[in-house]
């Protein structure tokens, strides 16, 4: 995918209406004029998958009627070096359930299919929620999954055929009755009943699932703190199931005590700690990493280099120590480094001799071929021509 647009407003039109009405409220049908919507998967794209790129289980699954094939009636047992395994797709019984009506779900999509994996990167880092992505192929006159609702928001992107959907808005409204063309999106908040149905023609959609953190989840987190108290541990009295009313005024007060509690808690604790769980968990992107640590030693004070799109960087300083979060990793660094470490984190593209204020030649190099192999940084060959 190739798009100088924001994703969210390749997906929604208008980002800024999107997130100040509609986002967790209400759905939203948009017809994108962009082509390239069309072409994030196309029906060869997922034919190749399918059959050319060794799927194996739970990267896969059929779904009949709204029930899941038996795994093993869609795989088969192979050895993969000296080991086997029983996880890996049978493609003609894919395509044989297929061919009987089944819909064919591919999972993951967003650690996979690089096109797929560009727009969830972005689309997260705007939204800063988790975002994930499965696709849909279904064959004509067919219905994969019931009327249902799903846990989390999810984009469908309509990329091949036409596809009928039924949707039931929160607010209960009159349900609409849509078709999804290529190139469509059809945004639904966590909760909306939808089912979706084949016409005449196959159909392929890609789900674009958002899984929010909520404040209920933040504030879950700061209950949790205030019932740690030791008194709340202590077990009821021997024999209250005999007269569970006898404890209501002990209840009661313990119930007091809590609220006072609540009153004094500092919900930033609370919020960083979501924060930090949503950062933490960024897959890094590392495409090109082996190239990048094989030519490390030829780093020097001119090598162009370029900060990985959309790598995650967040700085803490703790004491004489700064915390560095990349993603799955945090780094622990001295406190010295943060202005460079910092300047580096807001870097296009640049070569260690820009550092020159912030840190001496060995220094500045170190610290670079550190962010390089830890993923944050690689060579900037459109540069260079290596």
């Amino acid at each position: 995918m190739t798009s100088t647009e924001p994703a969210l407003a390749r997906l929604v039109g208008d980002p800024d209406g999107f997130l100040a009405d509609r986002f967790g409220r209400t759905p939203v049908h948009h017809r994108s004029d962009d082509a390239g919507i069309a072409e994030l998967l196309s029906l060869d794209d997922v034919d190749r998958i399918v059959a050319g790129s060794a799927l194996r289980a739970p990267s896969f699954r059929l779904v009949r009627e709204g029930k899941t094939l038996p795994r093993a009636s869609v795989t088969r047992s192979v050895r993969i070096g000296s080991r086997p395994v029983d996880d890996l797709a049978d493609v003609r019984a894919v395509h044989r359930e297929f061919a009987a009506g089944a819909t064919v779900v591919l999972q993951g999509l967003h650690r996979s299919f690089a096109a797929v994996t560009d727009l969830c990167r972005e689309l997260e880092a705007v939204l800063t929620h988790p975002v994930q992505a499965n696709a849909y192929l279904t064959p004509p006159v067919a219905q994969g999954l019931n009327l249902h609702a799903d846990p989390h928001d999810v984009f469908a992107i309509q990329t091949h055929g036409v596809k009928r959907w039924v949707v039931h808005p929160p607010d209960g409204s009159e349900p609409w009755d849509l078709e999804l063309r290529p190139g469509d999106v059809l945004y639904l908040p966590a909760g909306t009943r939808h089912a979706a149905q084949t016409l005449d023609r196959p159909s392929l959609h890609l789900t674009i699932g958002v899984r929010t953190t909520t404040w209920r989840d933040v504030l879950r987190r700061a209950l949790d703190g205030a019932l740690a108290g030791e008194e709340l541990g202590a077990p009821l009295p021997a024999g209250w199931a005999d007269d569970p009313s006898a404890l209501v005024a002990s209840a009661e007060d313990h119930l007091a005590a809590l609220a006072a509690r609540l009153d004094e808690i500092d919900l930033a604790a609370p919020l960083d700690a979501a924060a930090d769980a949503f950062w933490s968990r960024r897959s890094p992107e590392l495409t090109g990493g082996l190239r990048d640590l094989l030519e490390l030693d030829r780093l020097d004070d001119t090598t162009p280099l370029r900060r990985r799109p959309h790598a995650t960087f967040q700085v803490d300083v703790r004491g004489d120590r700064l915390q560095v979060q990349l993603g799955d990793r945090a780094l622990e660094l001295p406190a010295g480094a943060e202005d460079a470490i910092r300047w580096l984190g807001g870097a296009d593209r640049f070569v260690p001799k820009d550092l020159a204020e912030f840190a001496d030649e060995p220094s500045r190099l170190v610290l670079c071929r550190r962010f390089v192999q830890e993923g944050l940084l690689t060579f900037d060959r459109d540069v260079d021509g290596a």
